[in-house]
């Protein structure tokens, strides 16, 4: 789609030319004849760029670019000024617009100011995209369980080191998200973080992805590559599946962890790198040591800091606040008018065991959002295996607190009844600390 841009110039001819010129080179084009609909066309627009003349009747072009900054409108201004005048457009960039041009005007100039002010602005918003994305994927690795919060404050410990560090635990549960958490916690967050995946490549094919190759190593190494371990040179490198990796491979990697040195395939000049290697794995390595499949002194190499993201069963505290997010996540990218879930689709939520851990619980909430038909997740908009999980009535005549307050009591008072009345063991049912659940057993008001 093609980038537009709105000129606002109160004589027709100005405006006429600009707008050839720059429809000549691609861009839609919109004008404005002065300040006042220039910013009311600014808001139904949303132009990529708005090219202002400064001199203007009642709104100048310096009136309407302070209006748009007061407003929190960040979108990128050029300023039009005369000869006369340059001296009051180094004023209005200093009020925020990027750039200014005096007539009379080479076209060529015009079209390389405009087209850098649109691809700053492009790479403005994919940081702030991607900054965003950043923060919310860490929604998924907070919340309110003990649990969750020790495996946290663990990571946030090891990121003060470049200590190897092993994460474990079952699918789903957010082992590389914790990676990530490391790095960025870490003094080599502005360095790179690269992962890779063992499952499915040949020892040949993951060797030459690990520590790259020489030109012709072997058949079809037309050219040297670097492997990502010296991609990821002074950051960090996540090895997911660690456990799946072969007994050769285990042994480059060990010698790699102990020397800190590497040889690409087909290559004999070692090299030197600044890594750190977090590890992951939804293998019990303990049992694999002792089966003969994994190097024990490589286990013992990655096994320097362990953590172990508890499963979602154990922190069903946390469900309603995932759900939140993942709804309001869905909502957005389906353009759905989903607001709010139902006392008894939550219910169902929190009564079930999740196999798949929190990986399960985006699909469901993603399928319930695209398969609703109203403006509530209803239990019967979650898939066909939540059937008969609710233990709540099907009642929304009370708040989304009070939901939620429901939702837990019926829980504890099942597991309190299923263990006649034994705390602990009720607290095992429920993946809970004791102490946290006499805490929620106070605060609900049980007796």
């Amino acid at each position: 789609m093609p980038d537009k841009i709105l000129i606002a110039d109160d004589e027709p001819s100005n405006r006429n030319i600009l707008r050839e010129e720059l429809t000549d080179r691609g861009y839609t084009v919109e004008t404005a004849k002065d300040g006042s609909e220039a910013l009311t066309k600014v808001r139904s627009l949303r132009p990529d760029l708005l090219v202002l003349d400064f001199m203007m009747p009642y709104l100048s072009g310096l009136d309407v670019l302070k209006e748009l900054r007061n407003q929190d409108d960040d979108t990128p201004v050029i300023m039009i000024t005369a000869y006369g005048t340059v001296d009051r457009a180094v004023e209005a960039m200093k009020a925020g617009a990027y750039d200014f041009i005096a007539r009379p005007f080479d076209p060529d100039h015009i079209e390389i100011i405009v087209r850098k002010a649109i691809e700053r602005q492009t790479l403005k918003r994919k940081v702030e995209v991607l900054s965003k994305e950043s923060r919310d994927r860490y929604h998924l690795i907070v919340g309110q369980s003990e649990k969750m919060k020790r495996a946290l404050e663990i990571a946030r410990k090891a990121a003060s080191s470049s200590s190897t560090v092993l994460l474990l635990g079952e699918s789903g549960t957010g082992k590389e998200l914790f990676a990530r958490f490391i790095h960025d916690q870490s003094g080599r967050a502005s360095r790179p973080f690269i992962a890779i995946n063992s499952v499915g490549l040949s020892k040949e094919l993951l060797e030459s992805e690990l520590f790259g190759h020489e030109q012709g190593a072997f058949t079809g190494a037309y050219k040297m590559k670097k492997g990502k371990i010296e991609l990821a040179n002074g950051g960090t490198i996540f090895f997911d599946e660690i456990g799946d990796i072969s007994r050769e491979m285990q042994a480059k990697l060990l010698r790699f962890l102990q020397e800190r040195e590497f040889e690409r395939v087909g290559g004999v000049t070692p090299m030197s790198v600044d890594v750190r290697i977090i590890a992951a794995t939804n293998k019990d390595l303990g049992t694999t040591v002792k089966e003969g499949a994994f190097r024990d002194d490589l286990y013992h190499r990655l096994n320097v800091v362990a953590i172990t993201p508890p499963a979602l069963r154990e922190r069903k505290e946390d469900i309603p606040i995932l759900t939140d997010f993942f709804l309001r996540k869905f909502s957005t990218a389906t353009g759905r008018m989903i607001t709010s879930i139902s006392n008894q689709a939550l219910a169902a939520l929190i009564a079930y065991d999740w196999p798949g851990n929190v990986r399960e619980l985006a699909n469901s909430i993603e399928h319930a959002v695209v398969l609703g038909s109203g403006s509530v997740i209803e239990a019967m908009d979650l898939p066909s295996r939540f059937a008969g999980e609710s233990i709540l009535p099907a009642s929304n005549a009370f708040s989304y607190r009070d939901g939620m307050n429901a939702a837990r009591r019926e829980l504890v008072l099942k597991a309190l009844h299923k263990t006649d009345g034994n705390r602990a063991a009720a607290a095992r049912l429920l993946g809970l600390q004791n102490k946290y659940l006499l805490r929620l057993i106070k605060s609900l008001q049980i007796t």
